[in-house]
């Protein structure tokens, strides 16, 4: 003001005067735009969503899928007549969002049903760059999968570490929400340990507001720090899109399953031979605990690694391996991702009193012997017959199949089956022989539901 102030004292300038003071309150306004959020004087996430965004990639699914036919296509002599193929197929393509955790070799994070049953898979960077992906290896039982891009100057998230988190924290999701684009929304954490959302046994996840819908499976979970602290993967709608309520498997989880498919090409999971519950009000006040946190051991098989480190029944397991454990649902998930061989130690609660306890991840119990027998509708799976009254059929209260191979790549793999895997249902009905199990399968018209032991947890794989 002060130089107008002078041209004011100025008669020749008195005219001018109201279009001087315009032009004096319209300068800043004209002034260059500046992009730092000192000089916009705003709090802005946008140096955190410059850092990661990078390393969030949109991922492009092709797979082939049946055709409806007129069912006179299905009769073989028809098919011949008019030159037909066996089994008519379209191309279906659809879209999820990965993480690069590894720049130098290309290895991105991802979830199992974004790329299940995938022919093709192509990746698109940020920078719009696209590039075929080769699958490592995926996990059902935690819905992660591993892909590998070959591409130069690649950015890869920092992986940090989902354990520390509190409810409460600010989070960022990063992802390709109904396919639009690379998105990204905030929120905080709104639960962590959330289990029971669908069939499989390895569930520990991370809730939060911060909007996820169909698309961003796959995507980052972050924090302020920048790191990846989730994989984003499921959301309960009523219509299909975000109420605020999305879920995450945690990156403590999703780092193990990467290193056992990076190292094996699978998870491969052991045994310990227990059963496990939440921790109820009664056992609470028994046992005079300060909390409900916590896994009660329901059932210990004879036998086995458990029983003979010296685990019991009523058992209350507080901590693995010095970190807490709050539910039945997280022991599973930590004891599932742990390598056969490897020491665990478990904090027990027994009788009023504190224990610990040491044992090692077995391997998967072994069949009784027996003819290896191969499944028609899975081409690649072998299993064997559970012997009627051996000490696996008496576990089962009956019988059923171990998985005895899996071709890599097959069918069968893809789907989910590994070795060891003891199966005992499909479509809710029990399977004792291999005959059974063909029947109910032969009978199914739109997809199978086979219920399965794993280690020391039941779930299911469902082919549609």
């Amino acid at each position: 003001m002060t130089a107008i102030t002078v041209l004011l004292k100025n008669p020749f300038t008195a005219f001018w005067a109201p279009f001087l003071l315009l032009l004096g309150a319209l300068l800043p306004l004209a002034a260059p735009a500046q992009t730092t959020a000192e000089t916009r004087g705003m709090p802005t996430l946008a140096p955190l969503v410059n850092q990661v965004t990078p390393a969030v990639v949109n991922i492009s699914v092709i797979t082939r899928a049946p055709v409806e036919d007129n069912p006179l296509f299905r009769d073989p002599f028809f098919r011949r007549f008019f030159n037909l193929p066996d089994k008519q197929q379209r191309q279906e393509q659809s879209a999820g969002s990965g993480v690069i955790v590894d720049a130098a070799r290309g290895f991105i994070l991802t979830n199992n049903h974004v790329i299940k049953d995938a022919d093709q898979v192509i990746v698109t960077l940020k920078d719009r760059r696209r590039f075929p992906a080769k699958l490592v290896g995926t996990d059902p039982g935690t819905d992660i999968a591993v892909l590998q891009i070959s591409a130069p100057n690649l950015s890869a998230l920092r992986i940090g570490d989902s354990d520390i988190l509190q409810v409460g924290d600010y989070v960022l999701a990063i992802g390709n929400p109904f396919g639009i684009g690379q998105t990204v929304t905030s929120g905080i954490v709104s639960a962590i340990g959330r289990s029971g959302l669908s069939v499989e046994g390895y569930e520990d996840f991370i809730q939060t507001d911060a909007s996820i819908n169909p698309g961003n499976s796959g995507g980052a979970l972050v924090n302020l720090r920048g790191e990846l602290i989730g994989i984003n993967t499921a959301i309960i709608g009523p219509a299909g899109g975000n109420v605020g309520i999305g879920f995450a498997v945690p990156s403590v989880m999703a780092r193990a399953v990467m290193e056992q498919i990076v190292r094996y090409g699978e998870v491969r999971r052991g045994r310990l031979g227990i059963e496990m519950t939440d921790v109820s009000a009664n056992a609470q006040r028994k046992l005079r605990l300060p909390t409900l946190d916590g896994a009660m051991i329901s059932k210990v098989h004879a036998g086995s690694p458990g029983e003979r480190a010296g685990l019991r029944t009523g058992d209350v397991v507080t901590a693995l391996n010095g970190r807490p454990i709050r539910s039945s649902g997280e022991l599973r998930a930590r004891l599932g991702l742990t390598p056969v061989g490897d020491e665990v130690e478990f904090s027990i609660a027994r009788e009023g009193g504190a224990q610990r306890i040491r044992t090692r991840i077995a391997a998967p119990q072994p069949s009784d012997g027996g003819e290896t027998l191969a499944v028609t509708q899975f081409p690649g799976l072998r299993v064997v017959e559970i012997e009627r009254g051996s000490p696996l059929a008496q576990r089962l209260n009956g019988g059923g199949l171990v998985v005895a191979a899996v071709d890599g790549g097959s069918r069968a793999f893809q789907t989910g089956f590994r070795p060891g895997d003891i199966i005992f249902a499909a479509n809710r009905r029990r399977v004792q022989t291999l005959a059974e199990f063909q029947g109910v399968l032969g009978a199914a018209e739109r997809g199978y539901a086979v219920s399965l032991l794993r280690g020391d947890v039941s779930l299911t794989i469902i082919v549609r």
